[in-house]
């Protein structure tokens, strides 16, 4: 038992340990599959799918078979229930309490001797209530039964609602394709984010080490007498700091691990670094026009607002079924059913010619729905186009701005060599030296901002033109 439960233990560790050196492109793939919204977006694409069939089965009618079971004493039910069950007789109709008097009647006539007031006699023999008529006993009723309706002509109102089913479905696709669009973003810029957090991390233990190192140049001048009580507090305040940036950017970097594996729905112990600038992606108006999500919903509205306006058509014109029923009836369950089985066939034909106008305004209200979604489509090219427009603007800004940041960091790492050295021969304070290393610390964190401000814009472009792979 014992070797039992430490060989599911040795098995289940490498399932519960995270994974480790992800690519980006391994992650891409885990998340078209893994995240679970990209999920919940797909059972909803899975119910469009289903409402198509419901749609597709309307147009082969429905076929229902019942059974059905009745006791009534009830004069008109149980003549009824003999007919079905193809049982009457002339004696239901209480044919016993006439044929008698008016048998005696007759063989009065045929002997020649008529009953005085014969034809008065005959009259009130018409007015007699039969009892077996009105007052039959009770009796028992099951009738199974086989019934088909068929949608003939609709007007073509079943072949758009199909149409629209259909359509709805794809849009329920373009709806998971955002899903996913969206998710990818949010994968590649958590990527972006730990590999940009790893090189501040880096950066910092690097700038550690030269306060460090500043420190030991502070005991060393000390000795001769060349410092002041002062320099050392500050260099070692200076230490503090650093080392708390770089504790709250090791924070930030589990944090953005645990958004990752919150993605991908799967623990994520470490990445595969990528480049610090994600590549500008291909812009156009044929690459929007095809791709954008947006653009093809809208498009895909304008086509579902136009059989809208078909099937609103459809109310102005006739409506035909057709039905047919087979059925066997009997006072004794499934007893000779074939013996008294029937059946009905019909057709029927509708047409409302009539209804206050209603059939009209819808019709009419459908067109209006038509020429507003027209109007969408267009409004969603220029919005989409302007909106690429700007984030590529946004992004050539940002190079600007990182080849400039870059050259400003590479000046401040000079700066504060070069105020080290000084400081080392006396021709510099301590606090010069720290306020030039302050300035190559904010040159580093404004490039690094800038960086991850221009991979957010990359990212938002590729989505808007639809990277990332289809669902």
């Amino acid at each position: 038992m014992i070797r039992r439960v430490i060989l599911l233990v040795s098995l289940s560790l490498p399932l519960m340990a995270g994974l480790k050196n992800l690519s980006l492109h391994q992650a891409l793939g885990m998340v078209k599959h893994d995240n679970l919204e990209v999920k919940v977006a797909r059972f909803s694409e899975q119910m469009k799918a289903t409402e198509v069939k419901v749609a597709e089965g309307m147009n082969y009618g429905s076929l229902d078979v019942s059974l059905s079971a009745m006791r009534s004493n009830d004069a008109l039910n149980v003549f009824g229930f003999k007919l079905m069950d193809r049982e009457a007789t002339f004696g239901d109709f209480g044919f016993s309490e006439f044929l008698g008097p008016l048998g005696q009647a007759l063989e009065g006539a045929n002997s020649g001797m008529l009953p005085p007031g014969f034809s008065q006699s005959l009259d009130g023999l018409l007015q007699v209530q039969p009892n077996d008529l009105n007052y039959p006993a009770a009796r028992n009723n099951y009738q199974t039964k086989l019934s088909y309706m068929l949608p003939i002509y609709t007007g073509g109102k079943l072949t758009e609602y199909k149409h629209i089913m259909e359509s709805m479905y794809r849009m329920s696709k373009y709806d998971t394709q955002k899903v996913l669009n969206m998710k990818i973003y949010e994968v590649k810029k958590a990527f972006y984010d730990i590999s940009l957090v790893e090189r501040y991390i880096y950066n910092l233990s690097k700038i550690t080490k030269n306060i460090k190192r500043l420190e030991g140049v502070i005991h060393a001048m000390e000795k001769e007498g060349y410092t002041k009580e002062t320099d050392l507090l500050e260099v070692q305040a200076r230490e503090a700091e650093a080392q708390s940036m770089y504790n709250q950017a090791k924070l930030n970097r589990d944090l953005a691990y645990q958004f990752l594996s919150f993605l991908l729905n799967r623990e994520v112990s470490s990445i595969k670094k990528v480049s610090a600038k994600a590549p500008m992606p291909h812009v156009d108006k044929y690459v929007l026009e095809h791709n954008n999500i947006d653009i093809q919903k809208a498009k895909l509205g304008l086509r579902i607002s136009e059989m809208a306006v078909e099937a609103e058509k459809s109310s102005l014109l006739p409506s035909v079924g057709g039905f047919a029923e087979y059925s066997s009836a009997d006072n004794v369950l499934f007893n000779d059913f074939t013996g008294k089985d029937s059946y009905t066939v019909g057709v029927q034909a509708k047409w409302n010619i009539f209804n206050g106008g209603q059939d009209d305004a819808r019709l009419e209200k459908a067109k209006l729905k038509r020429l507003q979604v027209r109007e969408q489509v267009e409004l969603a090219r220029k919005g989409i186009a302007l909106q690429a427009t700007k984030l590529k603007t946004e992004i050539l800004s940002a190079d600007a701005d990182i080849k400039s940041y870059k050259k400003q960091l590479e000046f401040a790492k000079r700066v504060y060599e070069n105020y080290s050295s000084r400081y080392k021969e006396g021709m510099a304070s301590i606090t010069d030296v720290l306020i030039q290393q302050s300035k190559e610390l904010e040159s580093l964190l404004k490039l690094l901002t800038v960086v991850n401000k221009r991979n957010t814009k990359v990212f938002e472009l590729e989505s808007i033109i639809n990277i990332g792979g289809d669902v």
